[in-house]
């Protein structure tokens, strides 16, 4: 590494916002199955305490060693809803409960994997985890949820995207922040390192370490050097920028791995962005051209974006995964408050947004009085946009009660703050008390 590349990575850390995100654990607990639920539990928190013991430690003995900080250490895990299934209990709060246990333990920021998978019908241990979900996620401080209700092989799971309207009103209620912590997915990947939709899949290695890189401030850093230049400049600029960052969480989680004695998987190179000024994906788009986000030319700003962002990553890394691309999430990012608090941008143009980044609707504070259906027929939506494009969607929706359009919530911390923003107040009652299975697509038959 020559002195201008030493010196352009010391000014991306510095200055420009960039770090490691996350790095990951995934374990699976698949060997913990036992029919009787104090033993699983038990089986459990050995296993992760045992595991991810030294996570911590590691992540800070790279930070110190190579001077690049690491926001967050997280765990993934088996989705419960396969490990409580053999089982006779009726909730599976239990089991959320040695999940935060262990992770007070470990010292770590997240674990996640409190999900199921029911894009095409429930087992019985579903059920059980979807209405265990609101008390779950309101009794523990560190657990993060999701739940896949689609996918492109499959169709639309309506019977949940109904279930699940319900259970985040009953989240609402019992802890506003509850809602942050819960994602509902289509076309969930195994592998995501971030949260809160984070979970280790079943085709997955006993124990990996995946890498979360984010830098939009470093795309935005480098996209100051190209203004007035065609878009093909642009877009070259941002995967040549993509390239280094990956390179960088590369060689982080590679590190990490290789300490810890346990194989590398993949890295994410997702910009997501903090509430902090100058880390915002929104910022990145209105440096591009799109005076303020939300205005008409946004997707098309954020679908370059995405698209060269990826590009970036696979050149750099053999081992790119996860969601890789840009997040949007309303609360988590300046750019986007400001936005929605001007009102250039709202729920209907972030949903056709969502059609090329990387997740969905996330981190969107709405009114507390919303209808259960219709947060449903958000999911619905959302959930179509992910089948027939092939992509991952997701929504993450926060009802806060007592408060009205207009109004403002904190949610502290990298969750920011966020106008309550408004919902389109038509009934969507018909459609989603209909249940049922939107089959999947005609494109989904490749066999």
């Amino acid at each position: 590494m020559d002195a201008n590349q030493i010196y352009e990575t010391s000014q991306m850390l510095s200055s420009e916002n960039l770090d490691i995100r996350t790095i990951t654990m995934g374990i699976s607990l698949l060997d913990c199955i036992d029919s009787d639920s104090d033993r699983a539990c038990q089986k459990i928190y050995d296993k992760i305490t045992t595991k991810a013991r030294d996570l911590v430690k590691v992540g800070e003995q790279i930070e110190q060693e190579y001077g690049i900080p690491i926001a967050n250490k997280r765990v993934t895990v088996t989705p419960i809803s396969l490990i409580a299934a053999a089982s006779d209990d009726k909730d599976y709060v239990k089991y959320a409960k040695t999940l935060d246990r262990a992770a007070k333990e470990l010292g770590i920021d997240f674990i996640g994997g409190f999900s199921a998978l029911v894009d095409k019908g429930y087992q019985n241990g579903d059920r059980i985890l979807i209405n265990s979900l609101a008390q779950a996620l309101s009794e523990t401080n560190y657990v993060c949820a999701s739940v896949n209700v689609g996918s492109t092989k499959s169709g639309i799971n309506m019977d949940a995207v109904k279930q699940m309207g319900d259970v985040i009103v009953q989240a609402s209620k019992l802890d506003m922040m509850a809602n942050a912590k819960l994602v509902v997915f289509c076309n969930a990947v195994q592998d995501n390192p971030f949260m809160a939709g984070g979970f280790h899949g079943v085709s997955e290695p006993d124990v990996v370490i995946n890498a979360g890189v984010s830098g939009p401030g470093v795309i935005k850093a480098a996209l100051e050097k190209v203004k007035g230049q065609p878009m093909d400049v642009v877009a070259e600029t941002i995967k040549q920028t993509a390239f280094k960052v990956t390179r960088m969480g590369q060689l982080v989680g590679s590190v990490a791995a290789d300490k810890l004695g346990v194989p590398f998987g993949i890295v994410d190179l997702s910009l997501a962005p903090t509430a902090a000024p100058g880390d915002s994906v929104a910022e990145v788009l209105e440096e591009i051209g799109v005076s303020q986000v939300g205005t008409h030319g946004t997707t098309a700003a954020l679908a370059m974006l995405n698209d060269a962002v990826k590009k970036g990553g696979i050149m750099a890394c053999s081992h790119v995964g996860g969601l890789s691309g840009a997040f949007i999430p309303v609360s988590e990012d300046a750019g986007m408050i400001s936005a929605a608090e001007n009102g250039t941008l709202n729920i209907s143009k972030l949903e056709a947004m969502t059609a090329v980044c990387s997740v969905g609707l996330d981190m969107i504070a709405i009114p507390g009085d919303t209808p259960k259906e219709t947060i449903s027929a958000m999911i619905a939506d959302e959930a179509a946009i992910g089948m027939v494009n092939s992509k991952t969607t997701a929504v993450r929706v926060i009802p806060v009660p007592g408060r009205g359009v207009g109004e403002d919530v904190e949610f502290g911390g990298l969750l920011g703050h966020a106008p309550i923003m408004a919902v389109n107040p038509a009934p969507s009652d018909r459609l989603i008390n209909r249940g049922g299975l939107i089959p999947a697509p005609i494109h989904s038959f490749k066999n």
